[in-house]
């Protein structure tokens, strides 16, 4: 078990040296390619010890197990989880390893609603193998190269729930520092941090150099200590040999460097050898870790942007998406046909939203299901952070739980069962939290009363390891035409909270305040002046309300959170008092004016795809259709709409799930214009692709986006599946004449079964072009292999499709 070093490491009081790679090591002692290396534990278990004990001898403090891939799904029924990891861990031991961290890699599958995998399933598989760990003596676990948000939070979340052991979690990162899912490292260690990893990192990914400033990003956001273990350069070939250019000395170089800017847990990733490990640990000692402070700000996040607010910041959450007084919200939640909840969310972004609540309160729908079908459904459009709205805990926790950032709950309040129900809930998922200021007497009158209700919930919140800056007290809005002491309470409520209160946050819902007053948006508008002025944070507003966006612009310029009056100027300067006020429209606000859908069929289409709208375009579609033919549809409305789609993926506007929601609705265009051109053979498919993960690698989340995307741009698509034989794939294009083929590997070792496979389809199908992809893929690989092109992602893919059958 843990002794003082590990726990001292742990809370930042000092350094701790990882072992470095496991699957270079092995292949430079004979693993072939396509075996699984966790079966040597079983196999050839001296092997893998020896090269544990060669880290241990190069100083590492903690050496990692040879279970990367051990889960029941890759394992199969070669070996059991709980064989794998007992024999592991004792490879490890018996190596004479101080620590002994279990290793949970990926699943290789992607997660829904972008792939097949449950969120609830990959906890199993995670669990799995945590309680193998546990029964065969690990000391922590190391979560690892980890590029869906929401996979590390399935395995965080089966340590964390099923064992008492620390968890490092490490993500990994591409080129443009981002995951292929679009997360950054600010979003990576906020989410992580907050949800209890024992320390965050990266690892894999890159060189040292090019991680360094990744690290670095992570470091304001952490709230725990930071890990690295970087690549030894990036691999390629040498002799027909993958060899990694950065030796132990330049790589320790680079890792100096990283410690200054606060790193405290080093290692080392692929290509890394313990010559590297001996470097580091000679850099290691005799050093002190230097103290990292975080700063005091509010800060919930998505998967792939964060929202931050310094003390004197304002912020605001969109409150339209809840059915209350909404008759088309409440057809949507009741039909189940989402796109009007969709377009609420794209409305409100454009208007200045930062945050959205998101709200399924109806009695007669199952609310746990809708609200988790919701939550999937925005993430697929928009990056902004949720607000889980509900007074039912359940749906709560079962839209929190999943949730890939750290959200924001609405709400708990000062009544005991409240407080003992919701508050553990933010606390287990790391959640920021809204406190309302009621309590079993109601709503108090006065601010005094406001204040004793916040200080219950503050108390709770404290109790509970909640930082106070994810603490928001809404002091409730009351309607001023009923009592006109209301709003000179509330605001001195506010003041008291800020002042009694240090660190925590306040938020209002401002509309109830003029419930039962003419003109209500003047009100509004100027009660939330005052709010501001009594110090409130967050204003849950409509934002397509121009006169409450107006004022939420003023403010930040009189405050000085928008520096210079930059955006104010750049919105404001031809604005004019002589100008009509309105409270909603296309031209509402300079931020919201294309919010409405174009009234052209044609335009409408091509937005309906930017935005991954499905629901409406098969109406906008047929009215293409009657002014146009099938091929001006396709060739001139869907494709170029994809077009600008993959332009803003590139250029990291977009990210793989708007990609994804932006092809489904293409994909639903093409379907209505093939339905109704059915005798066509003008809008026939384009052409037919047979796509496959090699031999040996069982990884095919990347295959699984290049199909789908193929797909809708109107390519019939043959998906063979993962771990495919040479033969196979030959036979397959061989029967159908197939003009490209796209192979897909993850892992260095089935680079050869890769160049296997062209150099059969050479032979049986010559006529055949072949595009390669994958993690570990690099132009001199796709050389080396033989291949036609190489593809760094999937809409590079289509392109090269579409070069290829023009």
């Amino acid at each position: 078990m843990p002794t003082d070093l590990l726990s001292a490491a742990l809370a930042g009081d000092a350094f701790l040296l990882f072992d470095g790679a496991m699957g270079t090591e092995l292949q430079a002692r004979g693993l072939a390619a396509g075996e699984l290396p966790e079966l040597l534990c079983l196999t050839h278990p001296e092997v893998v010890s020896e090269v544990h004990a060669a880290y241990v001898a190069a100083g590492a403090d903690v050496v990692t197990t040879n279970t990367f891939g051990a889960n029941a799904d890759k394992l199969g029924d070669a070996a059991s989880v709980e064989e794998v990891f007992s024999a592991a861990v004792t490879c490890a031991r018996d190596a004479g390893a101080r620590y002994v961290a279990a290793d949970l890699g990926p699943t290789g599958q992607l997660l829904a609603p972008m792939g097949t995998l449950a969120f609830d399933d990959a906890y199993e598989l995670f669990a799995r193998q945590v309680r193998a760990a546990v029964a065969a003596g690990a000391d922590l676990f190391v979560i690892e190269t980890m590029a869906d948000l929401a996979e590390a939070k399935a395995a965080l979340l089966a340590v964390r729930e099923n064992s008492a052991l620390p968890a490092v979690v490490t993500m990994t990162f591409q080129e443009d520092g981002r995951t292929f899912l679009g997360t950054t490292p600010e979003v990576a260690a906020l989410t992580l941090s907050s949800l209890g990893a024992a320390a965050v990192g990266v690892n894999c990914s890159l060189g040292p150099a090019e991680v360094a400033p990744l690290v670095e990003r992570m470091a304001p956001w952490a709230r725990c200590p930071l890990m690295v273990q970087a690549n030894a350069g990036l691999p390629h070939v040498k002799d027909g040999v993958t060899v990694f250019d950065i030796g132990p000395d330049q790589y320790a170089a680079a890792v100096a460097g990283m410690l200054d800017a606060g790193v405290t847990i080093t290692g080392g990733c692929c290509g890394t050898t313990p010559a590297h490990i001996a470097a580091e640990r000679a850099l290691l000692d005799g050093r002190v870790p230097p103290r990292r402070e975080l700063p005091d700000r509010f800060a919930v996040c998505g998967p792939q942007r964060v929202v931050a607010l310094a003390p004197g910041e304002v912020g605001v959450i969109g409150e339209r998406i809840n059915p209350t007084g909404k008759r088309k919200m409440k057809e949507a939640l009741r039909s189940g046909n989402h796109d009007h909840v969709i377009a609420e969310a794209l409305a409100q972004e454009r208007a200045g939203a930062q945050i959205l609540d998101v709200n399924a309160g109806l009695p007669e729908i199952d609310e746990r299901a809708v609200m988790c079908r919701l939550v999937d459904e925005l993430l697929g459009v928009t990056t902004l952070p949720l607000q889980i709205d509900a007074s039912d805990p359940a749906v709560i926790e079962a839209a929190v739980r999943s949730y890939p950032g750290k959200a924001l709950i609405n709400s708990v309040n000062g009544k005991a069962e409240s407080l003992a129900v919701v508050v553990p809930i933010a606390a287990r998922y790391g959640c920021a939290l809204v406190g309302l200021t009621l309590d079993e007497d109601g709503i108090p009158a006065t601010a005094a009363g406001r204040l004793a209700v916040a200080r219950k919930i503050v108390a709770a919140t404290d109790a509970a390891g909640i930082p106070r800056a994810d603490v928001v007290i809404d002091c409730l809005a009351m309607a001023a035409s009923t009592d006109q002491s209301a709003p000179r309470a509330i605001l001195e409520a506010i003041r008291l909270v800020k002042a009694e209160l240090p660190g925590v946050r306040t938020v209002l819902g401002v509309s109830n305040i003029s419930f039962g007053l003419p003109f209500r948006p003047l009100v509004n508008a100027t009660f939330l002046s005052a709010a501001f002025g009594a110090g409130l944070d967050l204003a849950i507003v409509n934002p397509g309300a121009r006169r409450m966006m107006d004022v939420v612009d003023s403010w930040r310029v009189l405050s000085g959170e928008d520096e210079g009056a930059r955006f104010y100027v750049e919105h404001y300067a031809e604005r004019s008092d002589a100008a009509p006020v309105a409270e909603a429209g296309e031209k509402n606000r300079p931020a919201e004016k294309d919010a409405a859908l174009p009234t052209d069929p044609v335009e409408r289409a091509r937005r309906l795809v930017l935005d991954g709208r499905s629901g409406p375009m098969a109406d906008a579609m047929r009215e293409v259709l009657l002014a146009h033919d099938a091929l001006f549809a396709i060739n001139e409305v869907l494709v170029p709409a994809l077009d600008e789609v993959g332009r803003r993926f590139e250029a990291g506007t977009f990210f793989l799930p708007q990609l994804m929601a932006s092809a489904e609705a293409a994909k639903a265009g093409f379907e209505t214009v093939r339905a109704a051109s059915a005798s066509d053979a003008a809008v026939a498919d384009k052409g037919t692709v047979v796509v496959c993960t090699v031999k040996g690698d069982i990884h095919d989340i990347g295959k699984n986006i290049v199909r789908m995307l193929l797909e809708n741009y109107g390519f019939e698509v043959v998906d063979l599946g993962r771990d495919v034989a040479p033969e196979t794939v030959a036979d397959a294009v061989v029967e159908r004449h197939v003009r490209l083929v796209g192979l897909s590997a993850l892992m260095t070792s089935t680079v050869p079964a890769m160049a296997e496979t062209i150099e059969l389809l050479r032979e049986r199908a010559p006529w055949c072009k072949v595009v390669v992809g994958g993690a570990v893929l690099t132009p001199e690989y796709a050389r080396m292999v033989g291949a036609d092109f190489y593809a760094r992602d999937a809409t590079e893919t289509a392109r090269i499709a579409g070069e290829v059958f023009a």
